[in-house]
């Protein structure tokens, strides 16, 4: 898995310098929120934040620290999937969607015992997907991504309807994040 394309990939999607009135997430560059930026330690302007300093954020807040790399050994264009919906929606949203998925298809907790959906990716929810390849194969990561689209569309829709400022961007993020990779 190469974290540095997912990278360069989103941060290609993501663009330069953005501070719309609509978006929550106030002064934005490369995709990275001003917020976001402060809790990495950056001080400055975020209309000069360097691309390098981006990168470093995008590797460690939304791939390492919530263990993404462990999950792209066990299905990489899941591990993609969640890396895209954690920097959009947030990490803990893209783990949640992950556990409830694995919750749905467990069958009835015969192929591992339901997960708390808490949004951490720990040892159990690694392991419970690790069991879910075992039963399904390959062919269940095509299920899966399937599984966390779905969410991810109900989500936006979600949050649409309960800010309508929200609706500048839809269109937006059904036509370049789900199943977008």
């Amino acid at each position: 898995m190469n974290v540095d394309r997912l990278i360069d990939e989103v941060i290609g999607r993501e663009g330069d310098y953005s501070n719309h009135p609509a978006d929550k997430g106030g002064p934005t560059r490369w995709g990275v929120t001003e917020h976001v930026a402060r809790a990495y330690g950056y001080k400055g302007d975020m209309r000069t934040l360097p691309r390098e300093t981006a990168a470093g954020i995008y590797r460690r807040r939304y791939w390492t620290d919530v263990h993404l790399d462990q999950v792209a050994i066990v299905f990489p264009k899941a591990a993609e999937e969640m890396f895209d919906t954690g920097i959009n929606m947030g990490q803990a949203v893209a783990g949640k969607f992950l556990q409830r998925a694995l919750n749905l298809l467990n069958m009835g907790a015969t192929i591992y015992p339901d997960l708390l959906v808490d949004g951490q990716i720990g040892p159990l929810t690694i392991a419970s997907l690790k069991s879910f390849k075992q039963r399904r194969g390959e062919a269940g990561q095509t299920v899966l991504l399937k599984t966390l689209d779905g969410f991810q569309v109900a989500h936006y829709a979600d949050i649409t309807e309960a800010r309508p400022a929200n609706e500048v961007f839809f269109y937006g993020w059904i036509a370049t994040r789900v199943g977008a990779l």
